[in-house]
């Protein structure tokens, strides 16, 4: 490929409402231009570095026995209706009429399109198992679309299905699909960490997410350095900081605390630690009878120390707390409890309330905890002795660095990560809610064991360059670079030595498969040097007329600091050393 036959349209700077460094990199590097909010036209610079992604997924997915078909962007609403999901998906599915006034929606994910597949051609565990596997453009309708490409309503995704007889076969699937997915990632050239995860809207039991780490990635990821546990903060375990409850040695006391609403302004009024205060999170389930009418309200009362923080994943699998929560009204706290938030406690309600304490709270002593009466609280507070056991002992916190590793092998530690893959065992979530059935060796209909696992293709390109950049620009990681190599001659224009050595160079790499672009338009070397070094290509020749007269021509890697010199008849086997071409 030659640049004068290429688009090549740098920026030297970023639009004003570019938010992030990929979305600022790419903007200025010419890959993407923005259509409308969260929607973006992937120009030929960053078309090059998708089709290499998607290359690598199809790769590692047919390995791994997984069979590529392709299912329509617009999906009919009857099938999303089967599942429940045109009702529970909410305002990010986009839903649609066509002339005669039928809905559809705007495909967000397959599960309901690929489940009829089956159901309809999957008539024989003979037939089983089955991975089926597309890349497809996708769109959800994010209320606040931001990030560039990171957060976008419309993107380019990976999603695959597996269908199994048996649980234990479906187990079989999944793991093959995990190591296909290291080894994705292992070729895509990013530091990335395979971590548990909640299941979410989607579903299932099983879960792993895998997060590219970076810096300004929107994902906690939880880990421990001495082991292989790993999680993201909405499923990372937390244990007891206390090694059981000490005996109370305080009396209970109703102290003053005016003016102070949280825990923070208590402990420190106090003179004691935050870590002696508990916190109160009141939610509210409104439930309902057996015909599904309204049948009154039920209060919680979660209690965390004061130094932690409230895990709504972890409350939301509570016995009780499944079928949905919210925070309680002002109301409804002044029902119960007599007083406004900021002084909330579990000692002495109005009326009954359910009460959870995290297990580092239930193994606590001493502790301080609001009086249910503005300006006043409770100190010298002791289970057992001052008010009944929790009605729940739950591990409902965030964790926090330094924490106990739940697998006893040390201490955890957190980093940032971002998103750009998921597998699930979704189990017969969907198969059961679309009677999806084939015949077992039995004789009898059983329903599919599913498993679904997605890749963020056009995501993958913006946590890479979050995860690989520098003061000049992008710096990819060669297996997804839009060019592997460019040939920037001085002079072209100028000097027919120059021209010649450049294109010798050029035909001997592409003959050996490098993907290489001559940068042909004549710019002055600044100019080149700043437009490949913000596109972010891993290696560069220089070729002058200076340099030719010794014989020698210029090497810089993307990553390093200056260009060395070799002989120009080196540069090209030492190119295809790099590469693991030679």
């Amino acid at each position: 490929m030659r640049a004068s036959q290429f688009h090549l349209f740098t920026l030297k700077e970023a639009p004003s409402d570019a938010e992030v460094v990929s979305q600022k990199l790419m903007l200025r590097a010419g890959m993407i231009r923005k259509a409308a909010a969260g929607i973006y036209s992937y120009m030929p610079m960053a078309l090059r570095s998708i089709r290499k992604v998607e290359a690598i997924i199809r790769e590692e997915m047919n390995r791994a026995g997984a069979m590529e078909l392709t299912m329509p962007l617009v999906q009919p609403a009857e099938l999303w209706q089967e599942t429940g999901r045109w009702d529970k998906m909410g305002p990010e599915l986009l839903r649609l009429k066509d002339r005669h006034e039928r809905d559809f929606a705007m495909q967000p994910t397959s599960e309901e399109v690929v489940t009829d597949i089956a159901r309809q051609e999957l008539k024989s565990y003979r037939q089983l198992p089955r991975n089926f596997y597309q890349i497809q453009t996708k769109f959800r309708d994010e209320r606040r679309p931001r990030f560039g490409i990171m957060r976008g309503r419309e993107f380019t995704m990976k999603d695959a299905y597996s269908f199994d007889r048996s649980e234990e076969a479906a187990g079989r699937s999944y793991d093959a699909m995990f190591a296909a997915y290291t080894r994705i990632f292992d070729r895509l050239g990013l530091q990335y960490r395979a971590v548990a995860a909640d299941t979410g809207a989607i579903g299932g039991d099983r879960s792993h997410e895998f997060q590219v780490i970076a810096d300004t990635g929107e994902d906690a990821i939880v880990y421990c350095p001495d082991s292989s546990y790993a999680a993201n903060i909405e499923l990372a375990e937390a244990v007891s900081l206390l090694p059981g409850r000490a005996e109370a040695k305080q009396a209970l006391e109703k102290t003053p605390t005016p003016g102070k609403a949280t825990c923070e302004d208590v402990a420190e009024l106090l003179g004691v630690p935050l870590a002696t205060t508990v916190k109160s999170l009141v939610l509210a389930t409104d439930d309902v009878d057996d015909k599904g009418a309204p049948a009154g309200v039920t209060v919680w009362l979660l209690l965390v120390r004061g130094d932690h923080a409230l895990n709504e994943v972890k409350a939301g699998k509570l016995e009780g707390l499944k079928a949905g929560f919210r925070f309680a009204t002002e109301v409804e706290i002044l029902e119960h409890f007599g007083c406004k938030p900021g002084y909330l406690g579990p000692i002495g309600q109005k009326k009954p309330v359910r009460i959870v304490a995290d297990r580092t709270v239930a193994d606590m002593a001493d502790f301080i905890c609001g009086a249910n009466e503005a300006d006043y609280h409770f100190t010298g507070v002791n289970w057992g002795r001052d008010l009944p056991e929790p009605d729940l002992v739950a591990d409902i916190r965030d964790v926090v660095e330094g924490d106990p590793s739940p697998d006893g092998k040390g201490v955890l530690a957190i980093q940032r990560g971002i998103e750009v893959g998921h597998v699930f065992y979704l189990g017969t979530k969907y198969s059961k809610a679309m009677n999806a059935t084939f015949l077992d060796e039995d004789g009898k209909p059983k329903h599919f064991e599913m498993g679904c696992y997605g890749i963020g293709v056009t995501r993958i390109l913006g946590a890479a360059i979050e995860q690989n950049h520098d003061a000049r620009g992008i710096v990819w990681p060669v297996a997804i670079a839009p060019f592997e190599v460019v040939i920037c001659p001085v002079g072209w224009g100028k000097s027919e030595a120059v021209r010649d050595e450049a294109q010798k160079l050029y035909d001997t790499l592409l003959a050996q498969g490098v993907d290489v672009i001559l940068d042909d338009r004549d710019e002055r070397p600044g100019v080149m040097f700043a437009d490949w070094e913000l596109i972010g290509v891993p290696h560069r020749v220089t070729i002058g007329d200076r340099g030719l007269k010794e014989g020698l021509v210029e090497y810089q890697g993307r990553r390093d600091a200056e260009a060395g010199k070799l002989a120009a008849g080196d540069i090209a086997a030492h190119i295809l050393g790099l590469l693991g071409k030679a």
